[in-house]
C-alpha cells in the first residue's frame, strides 16, 4: 500500500460504529483469516477490559481519513490484538502494529504488577502472514481454540426449558445477577456496578441480544450474547456460559438455540463460537448443536522485555 503513512491515535466510545463498519468491510474484502466477527470488536473493547481505560489500552492507526488498524491491549491481564487493513496485511506497518502493542502490554503488566512472563496474542491457522510476522519478533506458538460454525439454514431444534426456568432477554436490572453467573462460569471477579458501568452502559452492548435462563428463586443460571454482521451475515455467540451451581440441565443449549433463532430471524446465514480446544464440555455442547470446526487459532508469546531500570 503506497500512501500516507498511518498514524496512530487513542481509541474513544464515539469510534465503535465507524470501526464496527470499517472491520465487516476488511472481513468482506478479505475472508475470516486475520479477522474475527465483528461482534468481537465490542466485546474485547468493554467486556474483556473490564472498566479498564479504554482510551489508553485501545489504539486507532488511521491513513487518509480511514481506519487501517486496531489494538486491544492488556486483554485478560497479559494479551493484545491486532488487526490491520487488508492492504497493510504483512508489510512495515502491520509490524508496526504489532510491536507497539506488544510494548503498550509489556508496560501495562508492568505497571498493574501483573505475574504472567509472557505477553500473549492469538492468531488464525490459516493467517500465515500474521504467523510470520509473530515469529519475525521472536513470538512462539503454544496453545490452540476451535472456531466453529454452524448453517443456519439446516434446521435449528426449538429451545427446551427446563422446568423451574424461564428463558429470556436480559434487563438493566440484571447486572448484579449476571455478573455472579460470570464470576461463578469463568472464575471471573465482576460485580454488578462493573457490568453495569464497563459492559451494559457501553456502546454495542443490547441487553436484547444477552439471553438468559433465570432460575425460580431470580438467579441467572445460563447466558449468551449474540452479535449480528449483517453484512456479511454472520452471527456469532460470545460469551456463553452456565453458572456452577446450573450445570448439566441443558441451559447453555437453551439460550444458545434462543439466540439462533433471533440470528436466523435477523438475516444471518451462518453463527460462529469460539473455544478452547481442550474444553471438552464445550466441544461436546457444539457439536451437539451441529456446530463444525472451520479453523483453529494458535496462541503465541513471547516474554515480557525487563522492566526500566529505577
Amino acid at each position: 500500500m503506497t500512501g500516507p503513512t498511518p498514524r496512530i491515535r487513542p481509541y474513544s466510545d464515539a469510534d465503535l460504529p465507524r470501526l464496527s463498519r470499517t472491520f465487516a468491510a476488511w472481513i468482506a474484502e478479505a475472508g475470516r483469516c486475520g479477522y474475527d466477527h465483528v461482534g468481537e470488536v465490542p466485546h474485547r473493547i468493554y467486556e474483556n477490559l473490564r472498566g479498564r481505560p479504554v482510551q489508553e489500552l485501545v489504539q486507532l492507526w488511521e491513513a487518509g481519513g480511514e481506519i487501517v488498524g486496531l489494538a486491544v491491549n492488556l486483554r485478560f491481564g497479559a494479551a493484545f490484538d491486532v488487526f490491520a487493513a487488508p492492504a497493510l496485511r504483512g508489510g512495515a506497518a502491520e509490524a508496526e502494529m504489532l510491536r507497539v502493542a506488544y510494548e503498550t502490554t509489556a508496560a501495562w503488566m508492568d505497571a498493574t504488577g501483573s505475574p504472567e512472563p509472557y505477553v500473549l496474542t492469538d492468531v488464525f491457522d490459516c493467517d500465515t502472514t500474521r504467523i510470520r510476522l509473530l515469529l519475525g519478533l521472536k513470538f512462539s506458538r503454544f496453545r490452540t481454540s476451535d472456531v466453529t460454525v454452524r448453517d443456519l439454514a439446516a434446521p435449528v431444534a426449538e429451545p427446551v426449558t427446563p422446568e423451574g426456568f424461564v428463558l429470556r432477554t436480559a434487563r438493566p436490572g440484571d447486572a448484579e445477577q449476571l455478573a455472579q453467573a460470570r464470576n461463578s462460569a469463568f472464575d471471573a471477579d465482576w460485580t454488578g456496578e462493573l457490568y453495569r458501568s464497563a459492559v451494559m452502559n457501553r456502546p454495542g452492548y443490547s441487553a436484547e441480544r444477552e439471553i438468559v435462563a433465570e432460575s425460580r428463586d431470580g438467579r441467572i443460571a445460563a447466558f449468551t450474547v449474540y452479535w449480528l454482521d449483517a453484512r456479511n451475515r454472520v452471527g456469532h455467540l460470545e460469551p456463553v456460559g452456565t453458572h456452577r451451581d446450573f450445570h448439566r440441565r441443558g441451559l447453555a443449549r437453551a439460550v444458545m438455540l434462543t439466540a439462533m433463532h433471533r440470528m436466523r430471524a435477523a438475516g444471518m446465514a451462518r453463527v460462529t463460537v469460539n473455544y478452547n480446544a481442550e474444553n471438552a464440555p464445550a466441544r461436546a455442547l457444539y457439536a451437539g448443536l451441529g456446530f463444525r470446526r472451520e479453523h483453529r487459532t494458535y496462541g503465541f508469546r513471547r516474554p515480557r522485555p525487563d522492566p526500566p531500570s529505577a
